[in-house]
């Protein structure tokens, strides 16, 4: 199924349906889940990245396991609106992912999620070394929270159930 915009999933999405967040790192994949509601987006421990097949593996086993309707992907653009070789590589992996699943991706502009996750975690006094193993999967849920607030508008404004 590879990719839909954030509106297409607010109409195939069924009530009751999770989906994940993903921050898609060179080294690690931070991962975050929404509730069944779609209201809130928690953490949960990041993946380390060994090589693609290990690591989709890895990712749909986690899907499979927490019953995922949808995976909302940051696009790590430029502060420009440029895309570089991070949004070209992190494309790159939702089509390689559209071979192996029907789970749908949704590409989310992440622009200082990271930025966001680290403020948040120094603001709760965590650690530097436990910052830097949070920081993904924080990141993972900034970017799952803005697609659920998206979400919730585009069920507000067709008068249903997000």
């Amino acid at each position: 199924m590879a990719s839909l915009t954030i509106e297409e999933l607010a109409a195939t999405l069924q009530p009751g349906q999770a989906i994940a967040g993903l921050d898609l790192g060179t080294k690690t994949i931070g991962i975050a889940m929404s509730d069944l509601g779609r209201r809130f987006a928690s953490p949960r421990p990041v993946l380390k990245r060994v090589k693609f097949t290990q690591d989709a593996e890895q990712l749909l086993a986690f899907a499979d396991r927490e019953k995922v309707a949808a995976f909302v992907i940051g696009l790590p653009m430029n502060m420009d609106g440029s895309a570089g070789p991070r949004v070209q590589a992190t494309r790159a992996f939702v089509r390689s992912m559209g071979e192996k699943t029907q789970i749908p991706f949704v590409f989310w502009d992440e622009r200082l999620s990271t930025v966001a996750a680290e403020r948040a975690l120094l603001e709760m006094d965590v650690s530097r070394a436990k910052r830097k193993e949070r920081i993904d999967s924080a990141a993972a849920s900034f970017i799952l929270q803005g697609a659920l607030d998206r979400l919730s508008s585009l069920a507000a404004s067709r008068g249903t159930e997000a």
